[in-house]
């Protein structure tokens, strides 16, 4: 199990999911993707793209200045 770090802060909607889907695809089951943005919609568009991918997803972090998700791949990619 590994976790992947990306980094998304000052990217705007709709980046920041298309590069974690993107992000996404690689790897495993059981591996981690930490994911750092600054967009706020990012909190309506990650977990939206996550219960598309059927993968598990956190928000580990939320402040004014950044959003921190912790996702782990479940199974194949969709």
């Amino acid at each position: 199990m590994t976790t992947t770090m990306l980094d998304l802060k000052g990217l705007k909607c709709p980046l920041p999911a298309l590069k974690t889907r993107k992000a996404l695809k690689p790897l495993e089951p059981g591996d981690r993707l930490e994911v750092h943005c600054t967009d706020p919609l990012s909190v309506i568009d990650i977990p939206n793209l996550i219960r598309e991918t059927g993968d598990k997803v956190e928000i580990s972090e939320r402040s004014e200045q950044r959003i921190v998700f912790l996702i782990e791949k479940v199974g194949a990619a969709a």
